[in-house]
């Protein structure tokens, strides 16, 4: 938990200096691929909570095998990926009006070395190896800012493309400590585990990550394509702030996971780990809203100076919106835990709502955010519902 508040206050820092060094305008393009960092994060999440689940239910002699079956794969679809962004750069560019198209073809390469990397860690978090987990996140944290700030005082240019390149370094330095892939040594799968389950679990994690895309980084995607590059940046600033509850929440998730499907597996109740949960993210929203209701203007010129002063009256209504999000994940993570599936298309269906609902009603940065907190109330509500109808 230390080592992920860390981390998370370095990619803040991170984020922070971004934007005070580049200003509203060339910030949108690099708060632009830190988003596409976020997706990046969360499909290759599917692949660390899949190989975490398993490597919690499986004996430790059986690890190597499942993981080097896992890591070809997700390889494979790294590189599918990641060839898909690279040729589609052009197009990219044109949709989200970026700079050039260079920054989407240096960022792509990462694609699978990011796969390969959450493979890694997912068998370090299921062992509960939460040292050598720490030290992946580290080295990619610091990776990041080091190389992207050395590169900003070096070239003073294209920035869009340095950001990429320095998100490309860091998730090499985040292969770290590395467990070597054997890939000759897939085709054997471990004894007593079916391989029909783990593909089923993947397929619905995999489900599931897509709707924490959507819900996550598909409002910073739809402004930067439907409004002009200031407000775009004026918004991504907004984002960032309001989001620390979401990048906060995630580290309480880091530790739900192994715990419950430990419990389980030994036969133990689970629903006091998630009340535990809830309750630290409750009151953790609560101060962080409450402060920037009280506090909008100090707080965004501490962290962005005065050029970002204009959002200061949305910024208690984005954290709002992110604080309902982050407690109703703690639901979904913990009934997938528990092989419960149909929280899953809850939150689908609430992030298709969201982007239908802001393609439809985009007259202004305000209605943006106060539609994702009315998406978002909808979802913890029904996640709420869903928890106390299976206790029964």
């Amino acid at each position: 938990m230390l080592s992920a508040l860390l981390v998370n206050g370095g990619n803040y820092i991170y984020n922070l200096l971004l934007g005070r060094i580049l200003g509203p305008e060339a910030f949108a393009d690099a708060a632009l691929l830190v988003t596409l960092l976020l997706v990046l994060s969360f499909l290759g999440m599917t692949f660390q909570l899949v190989t975490a689940k398993f490597v919690a239910t499986l004996p430790s002699n059986q690890w190597d095998v499942f993981r080097n079956r896992i890591g070809a794969f997700a390889l494979l679809i790294g590189c599918l990926l990641g060839a898909m962004v690279f040729f589609s750069a052009p197009m990219l560019q044109n949709i989200l009006h970026t700079e050039n198209a260079l920054m989407f073809r240096i960022f792509a390469l990462g694609v699978p070395v990011y796969f390969v990397m959450s493979v890694n860690r997912g068998q370090y978090q299921g062992a509960e190896s939460f040292v050598k987990l720490s030290i992946s996140y580290q080295l990619e944290m610091w990776g990041r800012l080091g190389i992207t700030l050395l590169a900003f005082l070096v070239i003073r240019d294209h920035f869009g493309a340095l950001v990429s390149f320095g998100i490309l370094v860091s998730l090499v330095f985040g292969l770290f400590p590395y467990k070597k892939l054997s890939l000759a040594k897939t085709a054997k799968a471990p004894i007593g585990l079916e391989w029909s389950k783990v593909r089923t679990f993947m397929l619905i994690t995999a489900g599931y990550e897509l709707t924490q895309i959507i819900i996550n980084n598909s409002d910073i995607i739809l402004v930067k394509h439907f409004f002009e590059a200031q407000e775009a940046g004026l918004y991504a600033s907004l984002a960032l702030i309001g989001r620390v509850v979401y990048f906060v929440a995630w580290m309480f998730v880091m530790l739900l996971l192994p715990t419950v499907v430990r419990l389980k597996k030994e036969g133990k109740p689970t629903g006091h780990i998630l009340f535990k949960y809830v309750g630290y993210i409750g009151l953790l929203s609560t101060a962080i809203v409450v402060a920037c209701a009280l506090f909008p203007e100090l707080i965004i010129t501490l962290l962005f100076g005065d050029a970002y002063l204009s959002m200061a009256s949305l910024l208690w209504q984005y954290a709002l919106a992110t604080s309902l999000f982050a407690v109703a994940n703690i639901f979904t993570y913990y009934f997938l835990s528990l092989d419960h599936y149909k929280p899953i298309l809850f939150s689908a269906g609430m992030g298709v709502s969201q982007i239908v609902l802001i393609v439809l009603f985009h007259s202004s940065l305000a209605m943006v955010v106060q539609l994702q907190i009315l998406v978002m109330l909808v979802l913890l509500a029904v996640q709420i519902l869903y928890f106390l109808s299976h206790r029964r």
